[in-house]
């Protein structure tokens, strides 16, 4: 007769053993659900639309990232595209304002390239309508390359063996047939690649790691979300989070020299916007914002809402770098930001405490993606 007893001690140790064996299992599963989250740079983001005329390869982003960096396309051969957007620092430059040729000073701060493929409009004032369309700007801006036309990008690229060989690997076109098209198409290609999300924010809120933030960071997050306002502007959606609405506002920065004027502005526009422009000096026409490209009265001081990723890398701050920190930058907004006829009306005092204040600020530090 066989033992019971010996019966109910196999069915422990297979117990045992089964569940052994499916924690082991769970733990190997958790961890590589958990390695594929870290590796992957486009938590937190959305599909990314590639324009049907410009599609991505590699072949294309090499030759891109070639002319981004050629300081050839100057007119005193010392500036590139890199020159205002390095890559340790989000490919912004650190600078107030965007250094050209000759040490010439622009009007602008330098936008981060990080993600742009993801903006319907480029430039502060939102004035290119794609990257290809942005590409082609700084080349004969007088200040940044100061290049007279593009025809000296085209002499530099057919007289060089490596742009020739990559322009037929690229394009299938040999030196008679490259244009700017292909140029630009190319250089936006490469901005296009500079994609970066899986900041512990995104581990955070998308990926469900719920140590991903401090307490202090959390906190900041809720407040961004609530009393400070922020994400109105700056926003987070339910699966992905750009931290730009695309949208313009007036929020009282660089504004002091068109305040001045603006009675008489305001008046002379009712007669000749033509007039009214010219009658401005170089400060006061760049404190027209959008203005300068819609010629509507209400984007008068209007500007991009730029994103908040990896904001912890671009200082300075606002369209104008006025503000060298984030702490500076949460101030202005603390207070309402500074008066003036078009302030947008989601500009208000916020009555933050100190600690608060450190929350919010500690937040946009975890924006930062591992992979800048």
């Amino acid at each position: 007769m066989r033992d019971p007893s010996r019966h109910l001690t196999y069915g422990r140790l297979a117990c045992r053993r089964y569940f052994f064996i499916m924690k082991r299992l769970t733990a190997l599963l958790l961890f590589a659900w958990a390695t594929t989250l870290s590796a992957n740079p486009l938590l937190g983001l959305p599909a990314l639309e590639i324009p049907a005329n410009n599609p991505q390869t590699p072949e294309k982003i090499a030759l891109g990232k070639k002319l981004f960096n050629d300081v050839r396309f100057s007119s005193t051969g010392t500036i590139s595209c890199a020159s205002c957007h390095h890559s340790n620092n989000a490919f912004t430059d650190g600078q107030a304002k965007a250094i050209g040729i000759e040490g010439l000073v622009g009007k602008r701060n330098s936008p981060t390239l990080v993600n742009a493929a993801y903006l319907s409009s480029l430039f502060h004032d939102g004035r290119a309508a794609s990257l290809e369309e942005q590409a082609l700007e700084p080349l004969t801006n007088p200040v940044e390359h100061g290049l007279s036309d593009h025809a000296e990008i085209l002499n530099v690229i057919r007289s060089d063996i490596d742009y020739l060989n990559g322009f037929l690997t690229t394009y299938g076109i040999t030196v008679g047939k490259i244009n700017i098209d292909h140029v630009t198409k190319a250089i936006s290609s490469f901005e296009r690649s500079l994609i970066a999300g899986n900041s512990r924010f995104d581990q955070y809120l998308f990926g469900s790691k719920r140590n991903a933030l401090s307490v202090s960071e959390a906190r900041g997050l809720r407040i961004f979300r609530r009393k400070a306002n922020c994400a109105n502007c700056h926003e987070i959606s339910w699966d992905n989070a750009l931290f730009t609405d695309n949208r313009f506002y007036n929020i009282g920065v660089s504004f002091d020299s068109l305040r001045a004027v603006l009675p008489e502005f305001l008046a002379q526009l009712e007669k000749s916007r033509t007039d009214a422009v010219a009658s401005l000096n170089e400060q006061q026409k760049s404190e027209l914002g959008r203005f300068a490209v819609t010629q509507q009265l209400k984007d008068i001081g209007v500007y991009k809402t730029p994103t908040l990723r990896n904001i912890a890398l671009t200082a300075p701050y606002m369209h104008d770098g006025s503000f060298k920190t984030l702490r500076e930058v949460v101030d202005y907004y603390d207070k309402g930001g500074k008066k003036n006829k078009f302030l947008n009306p989601a500009i208000f005092p916020l009555h933050l405490t100190e600690q608060e204040k450190d929350d919010l600020v500690a937040f946009m530090e975890s924006l930062t993606s591992p992979e800048l």
